[in-house]
């Protein structure tokens, strides 16, 4: 098991490319994947870079920036991503600040999708996910 890692400046395309393949496979239009971000500012690189991928499946992506981590988990509802939320702050040891949003109960397509991630880490965490904007292409 390893999840896969891309650039951030591709992460609107990871989103738009998982949305596709979802309306493509889901016609139930269920939670088909989730995006859980993770603020590691606390955990050394070098320890997430050895440990993170081995917990996510081959399907998984995992996008960052600096120390904020953004998981792409297809056929993950917002359950599946608790569970996964919890398996990493088992690894860690510690609570680990972090914010989910799926497709397509929090939005239809990667602009709204990053948008309410934003809005969730701020409400959760008092985070500002500016780094988001770079991604869909706008300034904050």
């Amino acid at each position: 098991m390893a999840g896969v890692l891309f650039s951030f400046y591709n992460f609107a395309s990871l989103i738009d490319l998982n949305i596709g393949i979802s309306d493509r496979l889901d016609e139930n239009r269920s939670e088909s994947f989730t995006i859980l971000f993770c603020d590691f500012s606390k955990i050394s690189k070098e320890l997430i870079d050895t440990n993170l991928p081995s917990l996510l499946r081959t399907s998984d992506s995992i996008v960052h920036n600096e120390h904020h981590y953004f998981f792409v988990m297809p056929y993950t509802d917002r359950y599946g991503c608790g569970i996964v939320k919890k398996m990493i702050e088992d690894l860690f040891a510690e609570p680990i600040p972090s914010a989910a949003v799926c497709y397509p109960s929090n939005g239809e397509n990667s602009l709204e999708l990053l948008e309410a991630l934003h809005v969730e880490a701020k409400k959760l965490h008092k985070l500002d996910l500016d780094c988001l904007y770079s991604a869909i292409n706008k300034e904050p």
